[in-house]
């Protein structure tokens, strides 16, 4: 377990699918991007297929499952400036984009966990000049926890 001084992650896995990073890692990669925000607290929910469906229907609008989504807290500065918010990975696409994409699993779960951090922190990618800051913000972040750009062609 993290020292107190790390962020605070609440991990919720419910798919059974295997191959899904231990609560260790992602500490590990939350604390990394993360960096000089101790107090943060953020939840990661590892679904499936359904749910993820139907939160990208819901939250969307869109139809079929999506790798991750991120649900910033909209709260008060009062009610809690530590928490976050959300961030929900679906297993089951994470590891077939993986293969699709020949990138080892292991390196896809931090991309996508660092992607949903940097959105959860205002990071966008709604445009090319936002996409470019994103992804270059997310390869420098991987590339701390020995991890390669997954823009570059090559393995994630």
């Amino acid at each position: 377990m993290p020292p107190e001084s790390f962020p605070r992650l609440d991990l919720q896995v419910v798919s059974l699918q295997p191959d899904v990073p231990h609560q260790g890692q992602l500490e590990s990669w939350v604390a990394t991007a993360l960096e000089g925000m101790p107090d943060a607290t953020l939840t990661i929910r590892i679904v499936d297929e359904d749910e993820s469906s139907e939160l990208n229907q819901r939250y969307r609008g869109k139809a079929g499952p999506t790798d991750v989504l991120s649900f910033a807290a909209d709260l008060h500065e009062a009610v809690s400036d530590t928490l976050l918010g959300d961030i929900v990975i679906c297993a089951p696409l994470v590891l077939h984009e993986a293969e699709d994409q020949g990138k080892k699993p292991l390196a896809h779960w931090a991309h996508l966990t660092v992607h949903g951090i940097l959105h959860l922190l205002g990071h966008n990618h709604q445009n090319e000049d936002e996409a470019r800051q994103m992804e270059r913000k997310e390869a420098l972040l991987l590339a701390q926890i020995g991890f390669p750009d997954p823009y570059q062609s090559g393995d994630d």
